[in-house]
């Protein structure tokens, strides 16, 4: 049986939260929030215009340390939520703190209806893992919190990456 772990950036309205814990509710899995270690502050708009300056330079903030190794796990999860048509800079800086060689990645993402150039650029920052069953969520473009993308649809995901484990 292998060992997974589920890591995961999540803003404002916790979209890509609720799906790290969807799959980790149905896996029991690990799971870890990445945090920065200096706060996005401001407006909701203060911090998009932030997040644009910072994905179009690949700007790595500095996170918190997690409480799993992913070097302990066979399989991990990544989510993110979609910044400016990438990923969110957090989990880029987590992304290229790891040694991915031998591991199997499941990047999934969250998007209002952009959902860009993501998953193509974890799968990128993954270099020697095997990236399998990516998953791209949408929830509503006026920026809150109502899912579009069926339910049954991130079941058959969490059912698809319930079997590497097995």
């Amino acid at each position: 049986m292998k060992k997974m772990l589920i890591v995961y950036y999540s803003w404002s309205n916790g979209n890509t939260e609720k799906i790290a814990q969807m799959l980790q509710k149905a896996t029991g899995a690990d799971i870890a929030k990445i945090e920065t270690v200096k706060p996005y502050e401001g407006s909701y708009q203060d911090v998009v215009d932030q997040g644009k300056r910072e994905a179009d330079s690949g700007f790595q903030p500095e996170i918190k340390p997690l409480p799993y190794s992913a070097a302990d796990y066979d399989v991990i999860a990544v989510g993110t939520p979609t910044w400016w048509y990438t990923m969110a800079p957090a989990v880029l800086t987590y992304l290229n703190s790891q040694d991915w060689n031998g591991k199997t990645v499941v990047p999934f993402m969250t998007n209002a209806g952009w959902p860009g150039h993501v998953i193509k650029d974890m799968k990128k920052a993954c270099k020697g893992a095997n990236s399998t069953f990516d998953l791209q969520v949408k929830f509503d473009a006026d920026g809150g919190s109502r899912m579009e993308t069926p339910e049954n649809e991130i079941q058959k995901w969490i059912e698809c990456v319930k079997g590497l484990c097995e």
